[in-house]
């Protein structure tokens, strides 16, 4: 009986995920998904010669109840955190899990298991202390990149090759010892924060979906390791979700996954050759930005991360209501990687209510600019600017963008004049028919909508 609700469990498992795969049956996914989870839990409590029920009971409860609270208090611009630390405690927590095994192994393990409980264990604890620097760095608590001054990405080689042989020979052993698996972890956890603290802001959602997805690898070898086939599906149906997305995601900033991990974009020494920007800086008030949104015929809107910051969403979304009142179309364009996680603009912009059928993506809007009126730019950065298709010397050069630039009239709203996460000046903002509107996002923002209300 308990095989088959693992079994009907897995089904729903996948049923949610898949109906993840689209906005408007998101929601019903993750009910589905979660309800399956629920489920799978309870019927692990039928398992004959259980030990420890109050301590897991309690466990549970504990670590329910926090996630309860935290994920109802979590502010939608804090909720690529929450997604980091919360994929960083799964990959510990499959990696406790191998810990415990190989202690608990008095007669020693399998080959097969014990090969499988490491591999578990290195990927787990990899992303569980990659995570956590993803969570310190999209929470402003790590401000700047950090590596060493000489042969990082070497280091990171011979640190990954000396855990990996020494937990494999402790999984072939059999039954390692405790010093050689403390060693071993402390060698794993190392690896994960030395591999993520280089990573720079533009490179985040990538790094943040690969984590994911080794933390679903982890997950699928610990449950062959505890033969529970719940665990194994789940944890490989997430890696492989999470290995796809990564992918994609690398594909749409036309970066191989071996760029974003060894030769990230940091944000630091990486400029235009001086000279190589020429015009000026062009300002708008927010009456000029709202006049020329108001008798414009289509209006794109591109949120960014100075969006999420302000908290604007809602503001941005009234504003899209007054335009189209006025008779003007209003379409959104998301970049892929825009925002500190995979969605991230996507997710703000449905908190807000905008529909699913005004989002559009970089390849079904970019042929639209030529023929749009104004876009509006709302603390976006690098996906918008035209140094990725013009200047061969740019860090971004070659990453898909959103053609922005090909519209009559470009509105920026910035909170100032810092540069984007690869460090580089925007030539849009050069350009002679872009303006930029400097200030908070939710203020500006409503500074635009009291003047369109003025204009009937």
């Amino acid at each position: 009986m308990i095989e088959m609700i693992y079994f009907l469990a897995t089904f729903a498992f996948i049923m949610g995920l898949r109906a993840m795969s689209a906005p408007a049956t998101a929601v019903q996914g993750m009910r589905i998904a979660g309800v399956a989870m629920v489920v799978a839990v309870g019927a692990t409590f039928f398992t004959p010669g259980l030990h420890n029920l109050g301590w897991m009971v309690a466990a549970i409860a504990v670590g329910g109840g926090l996630a309860w609270i935290w994920a109802r208090r979590v502010a939608m611009t804090e909720m690529p955190q929450m997604v980091a630390i919360y994929n960083g405690l799964g990959g510990g927590a499959a990696a406790a899990i191998a810990a415990v095994e190989l202690l608990g192994a008095q007669t020693g393990l399998p080959t097969s298991v014990g090969v499988l409980a490491i591999l578990g264990a290195v990927i787990g604890a990899v992303a569980f202390s990659g995570s956590l620097v993803a969570w310190a760095k999209l929470d402003g608590r790590v401000r700047k990149v950090w590596r060493l001054k000489r042969g990082h990405n070497d280091v990171v080689l011979l640190l990954a090759i000396l855990t990996l042989g020494i937990g494999l020979t402790l999984g072939v052993s059999g039954a390692p010892s405790a010093g050689g698996l403390l060693l071993f972890f402390v060698l794993a956890l190392a690896l994960g924060a030395l591999v993520t603290l280089p990573i720079g802001g533009a490179d985040m959602p990538v790094v943040i979906s690969l984590l994911n997805a080794f933390t679903g690898l982890a997950v699928g070898f610990e449950g062959y390791v505890l033969a529970n086939p719940m665990l194994i599906v789940a944890g490989i149906v997430v890696g492989a979700s999470g290995t796809l997305l990564t992918l994609l995601m690398a594909k749409a900033m036309n970066r191989p996954i071996r760029n974003v991990l060894f030769a990230p974009i940091t944000g630091e020494a990486a400029e235009h050759e001086p000279g190589s920007v020429t015009g000026r800086l062009k300002t708008y008030a927010p009456t000029d930005a709202a006049a020329a949104l108001r008798y414009a015929q289509q209006v794109v809107i591109v949120p960014g991360y100075g969006m999420a910051v302000a908290g604007a969403q809602h503001k941005v979304w009234e504003m899209a209501q007054l335009l189209e009142e006025a008779g003007v179309t209003v379409k959104f364009a998301i970049h892929p990687v825009a925002g500190r996680m995979p969605g991230h603009m996507n997710v703000l912009l449905a908190e807000a209510g905008v529909p699913y059928e005004k989002i559009f993506d970089l390849d079904e809007i970019n042929g639209e600019f030529p023929q749009t009126d104004v876009v509006l730019v709302i603390g976006a950065n690098d996906v918008v600017n035209p140094a990725a298709r013009t200047n061969p010397s740019s860090p971004i050069y070659g990453m898909p963008i959103l053609d922005v630039d090909r519209a009559r009239e470009v509105i920026v709203i910035k909170r100032g004049q810092g540069r984007g996460y690869s460090g580089i000046e925007n030539e849009l903002f050069y350009r002679d028919h872009c303006h930029l509107v400097y200030g908070n996002a939710h203020e500006v923002v409503a500074d635009i909508i009291a003047e369109l209300k003025t204009m009937g």
